[in-house]
């Protein structure tokens, strides 16, 4: 049995963590982290200092490396799967700048790092390009990947993912590569 509480605007209050009257489909960098539904080591596990993906870690990665393909106006730049959470950043472009790929974001070539170098652009033109926002693309993430994982697991309906998620914008190369270095760090820093 499900108890029902009434609502009471005291104790059931969620505050945005989104920066108000900011558009979040405007051009740049986005540092988000999006957590698993009570902290649960779904994505694979820390050995070695390297991250060892799980079947749903790698539907994860397929899922994250797929958003371009729905997404005309991004660019996948560092993100690594961690076995409770995800980091990533995304630079969200004006579609017509897709055609050139900035040379300026190749990142480490350590071998434990998953999700080092920005994805490519796809090359199919499509008629009308939409310019999806921040929180419109990772709800795409969250939502394809939940579908798939359960689909793995034989299920529906069960929740992956906690329900918000973190973001910070980037304003500026000095902080794009400090979280740049914080997402290739940390599995080193991961505690099991």
């Amino acid at each position: 049995m499900v108890l029902l509480r009434k609502f009471n605007p005291e104790i059931h209050h969620r505050r945005s963590i989104r920066f108000k009257g900011y558009d979040y489909s405007r051009p740049g960098f986005y540092f988000f982290t999006l957590n698993t539904k009570n902290g649960e080591n779904w994505f694979g596990k820390i050995e070695k200092e390297c991250v060892l993906l799980s079947l749903y870690g790698k539907i994860l990665e397929a899922t994250w490396q797929d958003l371009p393909n729905h997404n005309q106006n991004i660019v996948l730049d560092a993100f690594v799967i961690m076995p409770d959470h995800f980091h990533g950043i995304i630079q969200i472009i004006k579609p017509q700048e897709k055609k050139e790929e900035s040379s300026d974001f190749n990142n480490s070539e350590d071998e434990c790092f998953v999700g080092a170098d920005p994805v490519p652009a796809p090359t199919k033109k499509k008629k009308t390009i939409k310019n999806h926002s921040l929180s419109e693309i990772i709800r795409q993430l969250k939502s394809f990947s939940s579908i798939r994982i359960n689909e793995a697991r034989g299920m529906t309906g069960i929740p992956v993912w906690q329900r918000d998620y973190y973001e910070t914008i980037i304003r500026n190369r000095k902080q794009l590569e400090r979280i740049r270095n914080y997402i290739r760090s940390n599995p080193l820093r991961h505690k099991m």
